[in-house]
């Protein structure tokens, strides 16, 4: 059998189970330690990664906006607006001349009362609808009423505007009436 016997002044304690926890909480301490740097370390990995990319997006970015600048100062150039000036009238001449012309005098020839002559047209193409400028000669003021009336109540003309009206001064003209006038073109 064996005897304890202790002679120290103070007695033995057993810090056994302090050790014990001291070490499980310092291993949990080094665990999240650990966790919290790897979580540091992949968040620093993602954020750079975004930085790369936002950094590639800003350099395409500054590439089309340089771009875009040398765009603008090449149609800015006066040669450059000439010539898209001149194809611009190249089209419009190439409109002009597939302008229905014979669908227009059908719908002149159902409207034109006796006495009434036609004797100016010019279509324009205005945001995106055909507008006539008309001159019309008219031998009395009632053959004048009864085209005006015509051409308005006419399912192919609309927003007819009179811009002016005159009379001739010269004697043996056959048209007593002259009148000036606005009317968009729907062929239809």
């Amino acid at each position: 059998m064996r005897i304890r016997l202790n002679l120290a002044t103070s007695p033995l304690e057993n810090d056994r189970r302090f050790n014990f926890g001291a070490g499980i909480l310092v291993l949990v301490g080094v665990l999240a330690l650990l966790g919290l740097t790897w979580r540091a370390y992949s968040v620093r990995r993602i954020d750079e990664a975004r930085r790369l990319e936002l950094a590639k997006v800003e350099r395409e970015v500054a590439q089309l906006t340089r771009q875009r600048s040398e765009l603008e100062a090449y149609f800015d150039d006066p040669k450059v607006l000439e010539i898209r000036d001149r194809s611009a009238f190249f089209n419009s001449l190439i409109q002009e001349r597939s302008f229905p012309w014979t669908r227009i005098f059908m719908d002149f020839e159902n409207i034109l009362p006796e006495g009434v002559r036609i004797v100016n047209i010019a279509p324009r193409l205005v945001k995106g609808h055909v507008e006539l400028h008309l001159l019309v000669g008219a031998m009395t003021d009632e053959a004048r009423l009864k085209f005006l009336r015509a051409l308005e109540g006419s399912r192919s003309f609309s927003h007819v505007a009179v811009m002016s009206e005159s009379r001739p001064q010269r004697q043996g003209d056959t048209d007593h009436v002259y009148l000036e006038l606005i009317a968009w073109y729907a062929a239809g």
